[in-house]
């Protein structure tokens, strides 16, 4: 058998995977790969942290994010389904179940809006008051190791950032859904 003709070896050079130029560097994508998966490392971080929490008070991380969005928006008459929702940011079917669960645990309660009768006004119970002061002195202290030396102007760039992607993300998940509509047959 003859030998195998040595093939000169030559490096793979992908396409950029965006084409904003200021997002290059010597036309690499290089930086703009390693922040993208810097955030993604940083919001499985924040996701382990909130099933810490829930976890600390027998909750999943979703029932602790409806249980501590209600303490802080109930005021004195209770936070509707839907305003509970955007606060948390999940959707209003996802909170509407956790709420249920957390009113069979005896953290919430859940009665009539007399203002609204299609909604419902959601409020800690006393055992969830007793849940939210329990948690808060682990919530305050991975929150100050999280964001030690972040300064607020920082954190308000990451806000005004991060609600820009939330954003754009809506037309980046139609293109999704066109994309797959035209492979259809």
């Amino acid at each position: 058998m003859p030998p195998a003709k040595s093939r000169k070896a030559r490096a793979f050079a992908p396409p950029p995977t965006i084409s904003q130029k200021s997002f290059l560097r010597n036309g690499s994508d290089e930086w703009f790969r390693e922040v993208i998966y810097t955030m993604v490392l940083a919001f499985e971080r924040l996701s382990t942290c909130r099933t810490a929490f829930g976890r600390s008070l027998g909750l999943t991380g979703s029932q602790f994010v409806v249980l501590i969005g209600a303490a802080y928006r109930q005021a004195e008459t209770g936070v509707t389904i839907r305003d509970l929702s955007r606060h948390v940011a999940l959707a209003q079917p996802h909170v509407t179940a956790e709420v249920n669960l957390l009113v069979r645990k005896g953290l919430l309660i859940k009665r009539a809006n007399d203002s609204d009768r299609r909604s419902v006004l959601v409020s800690l119970s006393p055992k969830g008051e007793q849940a939210v002061t329990q948690v808060a002195s682990m919530v305050r202290t991975l929150n100050d190791l999280l964001f030690a030396h972040i300064g607020a102007k920082d954190l308000g760039t990451v806000d005004k950032v991060l609600k820009t992607l939330v954003l754009n993300s809506e037309y980046a998940l139609a293109e999704i859904g066109r994309m797959r509509s035209e492979k259809r047959p």
